[in-house]
């Protein structure tokens, strides 16, 4: 059976690796260890189809390390017993473990004590985010480093190094087309390479055009326009309009939106406005964005349109507040000047001196929190222009009053 497209095109070195500069670029961390040949335990995590796999056998590829590709959830306890062995018979082996989050507890005990020895390195791949999936046991032995979704320039400079590389020997196609595909793929490149080589071969004459890339997957392209930036226009246009106050607006760019089948757009999108752009001045359009997400979800589209027409018109006509995102900024803005201090003694874990706001009338107590150093800072600016911050404006004036009073 001929090897997909997706596994003859993979990189042997880090320099063929597509995206990742962070991590693989001059003078980058995973760059520098592989230039000073050698390797620790890590785990790579990150969305489908974005070179988590491919970065770990670059690694192993261009150290000439001795490797063997495991899965969590496929290989069993006897399979890992043998690449056990294997690492003791050669005094060191590479494990690229895929699904690692699911590796079971057997596994993981299996696995520890030569983690700890260093007769075995450990290379893991996930698409969860390990701080919260992954056995604290195996997380502390190993690096974690996570991989970015790769940009429309990633995904279209690989599908014309297939084209260089004749691994598709007749294939004709134009730019047209690598766009499509590539705003298609959503950085995800496996689904990029998948699709060019389906329509590779679903052709008698090896051109692939739109036409046939549609017949193949109608959904249709994230771009809106002959703009390349039109969907990330069209995003901008959504927040801008519900930012705006305009319902109507906001309303047309949904159901464009929609039309495109992006969802995870609109989920996302819609969760940054409301609290970047509607926040205190209506603290509960969080939990009213999670519940028409999940009902979209739930029921599927065309039906969960419904709830994101409900929720988006709110969104709209909601009054409207950045004040408690642009303190915090003002805040992350003095930590990064180094304009911070000392916690004071009283609120620090082992203190004798903390007084409970609980044990006192109206929950209130005065004491300090703030570092000397910026006692007296003031970073949340409210200005009261909806019934909601108006209330929470009176609460923190009056807050101050107790705080000030001799």
């Amino acid at each position: 059976m001929a090897e997909p497209l997706a596994f003859t095109a993979r990189p042997n070195t880090i320099d063929e690796v597509y995206g990742q500069k962070h991590l693989i670029g001059e003078n980058k961390v995973l760059r520098n260890i592989t230039k000073n040949k050698k390797i620790f335990s890590m785990i790579l995590y990150g969305k489908p189809g974005i070179g988590k796999t491919t970065l770990a056998l670059a690694i192993v590829n261009e150290l000439g390390l001795r490797y063997r590709m495991l899965n969590a959830v496929i290989n069993n306890k006897q399979d890992f017993d043998v690449v056990i062995e294997e690492a003791k018979m050669y005094e060191g082996i590479v494990i690229v473990m895929d699904e690692i989050h699911r590796m079971n507890k057997d596994k993981q005990d299996l696995l520890l004590p030569y983690l700890e020895n260093g007769l075995v390195t450990l290379i893991g791949m996930t698409t969860s985010n390990p701080y919260h999936s992954i056995n604290p046991a195996i997380r502390s032995r190993c690096q974690i480093f996570e991989l970015k979704p790769l940009d429309d320039e990633d995904v279209s400079k690989a599908i014309h190094d297939v084209i260089k590389k004749k691994l598709l020997p007749k294939i004709k196609i134009d730019e047209k087309a690598i766009k499509y595909i590539t705003r298609l793929s959503n950085g995800d490149l496996r689904f990029a390479y998948n699709l060019l080589e389906i329509a590779y071969y679903s052709t008698t004459d090896f051109k692939v055009t739109i036409d046939v890339l549609k017949t193949i997957n109608n959904k249709p392209a994230l771009f809106s326009d002959a703009n390349e930036d039109g969907h990330y226009d069209l995003l901008s246009a959504f927040q801008k309009s519900i930012r705006g106050s305009d319902v109507n607006a906001s309303l047309h760019y949904l159901a464009r939106l929609i039309e495109e089948g992006d969802l995870d757009s609109i989920y996302r999108r819609m969760t940054v406005i409301g609290y970047e752009d509607i926040g205190l001045a209506n603290p509960s359009i969080g939990v009213k964005i999670d519940a028409a997400i999940n009902a979209c979800e739930r029921v599927g589209l065309p039906e969960g349109r419904i709830p994101l027409s409900l929720i988006v018109t709110e969104m709209a006509l909601s009054p409207k507040s950045n004040s408690a995102h642009v303190a915090l900024d003002r805040a992350l803005e003095d930590i990064r000047k180094g304009n911070s201090g000392n916690i004071p003694e009283n609120i620090r874990i082992n203190t004798t001196t903390y007084l409970y706001p609980h044990d006192y009338p109206n929950n209130f107590v005065k004491q300090q929190y703030m570092p000397d150093k910026i006692r007296n800072k003031e970073y949340l600016e409210l200005n009261g222009s909806s019934l909601q911050e108006k209330k929470f404006k009176e609460r923190y004036e009056e807050l101050k009053r107790w705080f000030n009073e001799k």
